[in-house]
């Protein structure tokens, strides 16, 4: 079993106390070095952009309660420079990227190319990026970049539209940061169909909105470009793990066309969707990869570990409470229940218990402790009981 950790840098409001930007990032610093000396395998640090503040001032906000900002990390490439400025084995995840906003798709590959180049300068460096791309979690964010609907059927046919505008991005992304020379001309074409909706009544209101009957309704490219190849050219791309943050099957067996891909994984994915979302990728990873393993779908999981098994549950209770809350205005309480059935809660004994019943012996494991909690010294101590009590009861 291979241990990562997960950090959110989320400035949002606990107890009454928000910290400062400076605060935040100092704590996430102290963090990332201790998660290397203690051994973790990966630091995966959550991905947001534009302030939720504001986005609060709008119609249809779509996080009206939240306080504070979701996220402060808009730059994983940025922030992975400084990281490995100060640690010595740790990787690092972005979780995730997205690449659709800031440029898109063509932007984001040759950012990350840029990256592996200025990484890869020293020739005996072997610590990894692994990029989780996707399309965003809060439409706010991709708003400002184009991505809305241009015409009437795309009105009536947006959630399926944004998938397809997913794959789009996707295949341009991969391909460029493969270093082909590319054109829009040679990006699959993409349309509607029946098979795309859930129910003959939504794909009838997309045939109504385009005007006549069809078995296939044509989307018109989201990327219009000429030949074109990214630089740098010579980058280190043995630096480099993808990973694709969708569930869907689609998606992710149509990126292992292009590059192996792994798969993103949230904590409240059911088991059942993991099981097959393995036994799918054992067959649709790419070749190049050398075959599907397990530790390519890491596990995002909230750990609340205290000496005082009671007191760790308080814990818990209560930080997914504001989370809740925080989200969406209103106390969900078989959210609550759902999320702490998903989290490792009590002592190192406990931890080490719930580990071994719920995760294979091969599983790869995000561990977020920083979860609703700005007391740095604390997540620290959590993590260091965790490495020191839980991890050698479960290697």
């Amino acid at each position: 079993m291979e241990l990562d950790i997960f950090f959110s840098i989320s400035q949002t409001e606990v107890d009454g106390y928000m910290p400062s930007e400076r605060v935040m990032f100092e704590n996430f610093f102290e963090q990332v070095v201790l998660a290397d000396r203690l051994g973790f395998g990966t630091a995966w640090v959550a991905e947001s952009h534009l302030s939720t503040e504001v986005q609060k001032m709008n119609p249809g906000a779509v996080i009206p309660h939240f306080v504070g900002e979701i996220g402060l990390n808009t730059d994983i490439l940025q922030l992975a420079h400084r990281i490995f400025a100060r640690t010595k084995q740790i990787g690092v995840g972005s979780a995730i990227m997205n690449i659709l906003c800031n440029g898109g798709p063509i932007a984001a590959a040759e950012r990350v190319r840029t990256f592996l180049a200025l990484h890869g300068l020293d020739p005996e460096e072997r610590r990894l990026l692994t990029v989780g791309f996707a399309a965003g979690r809060f439409p706010f964010i991709n708003i400002p970049y184009g991505i809305v609907p241009r015409n009437p059927v795309e009105e009536a046919a947006w959630p399926v539209v944004k998938n397809k505008i997913f794959e789009e991005a996707t295949e341009i992304f991969l391909r460029l940061l493969k270093g082909e020379v590319l054109s829009s001309s040679m990006i699959a074409s993409r349309s509607l169909e029946r098979k795309d909706f859930r129910s003959d009544g939504d794909w009838q209101r997309v045939v109504e909105a385009f005007g006549q009957p069809a078995g296939a309704i044509p989307l018109a490219p989201r990327w219009v470009f000429p030949n074109l190849k990214i630089v740098p050219q010579e980058s280190r791309m043995d630096l480099l793990r993808l990973s694709i943050g969708s569930h869907d099957a689609a998606a992710q067996m149509f990126a292992n066309t292009f590059l192996p891909v792994g798969v993103f994984n949230l904590s409240i994915t059911p088991g059942d969707e993991i099981r097959k979302t393995n036994e799918r990728m054992a067959t649709a990873y790419h070749p190049d990869g050398g075959g599907w393993h397990r530790r390519l779908m890491p596990r995002t999981v909230l750990v609340f570990i205290n000496d005082d098994p009671a007191r760790a549950a308080e814990e818990a209770r209560a930080a997914l409470t504001n989370y809740w809350r925080a989200l969406e205005g209103t106390l969900d309480e078989e959210k609550v229940r759902r999320a702490s059935e998903n989290a490792l809660i009590g002592d190192a004994a406990m931890i080490a218990a719930q580990v071994r019943e719920r995760f294979h012996p091969e599983d790869r494991l995000m561990l977020w402790f920083d979860f609703n909690n700005h007391d740095s010294k604390r997540v620290m101590k959590n993590m260091e009981d965790f490495m020191t009590k839980v991890a050698p009861a479960v290697a």
